[in-house]
């Protein structure tokens, strides 16, 4: 049976809550909760920020198909990307998780911090 494991994202006393996949990527990124990360804009796709540590990509897939609401990790730059708008296929990055709740709170302009904590694993 495979884990599950529930964030959360506050961002200015804002509650984002997610599920987290059961993956070697995803195992490495929650030793590193809680974490506080800088998330800013990119592309008008996504909030990126990044992770002071890159995370292992042992068994990932090669890329993904990134939807709203999902909460991927891009190897080659080290940062944990949320989509907020839909993306093409994009080579080196994983998904770790999808938004359950809060997506609204990701419309911001400019930078803020945001603080991702473990509030479930089984």
């Amino acid at each position: 049976m495979q884990k599950v494991y529930k964030i959360q994202i506050e961002l200015d006393g804002a509650l984002i809550s997610a599920t987290l996949d059961d993956n070697p990527t995803v195992r490495d990124f929650i030793t590193h909760l809680p974490m506080t990360l800088e998330l800013k804009d990119y592309a008008s796709t996504e909030k990126i920020g990044f992770l002071p540590d890159k995370l292992t990509t042992q068994n990932a897939p090669p890329g993904s198909i990134p939807s709203v609401g999902d909460i991927s990790y891009y190897a080659p730059w080290g940062n944990l990307a949320i989509f907020y708008k839909d993306f093409a296929y994009s080579q080196y990055l994983v998904r770790l998780g999808r938004i359950s709740s809060g997506i609204e709170h990701l419309n911001f302009s400019g930078e803020k911090y945001a603080t991702i904590s473990l509030i479930h694993s089984n």
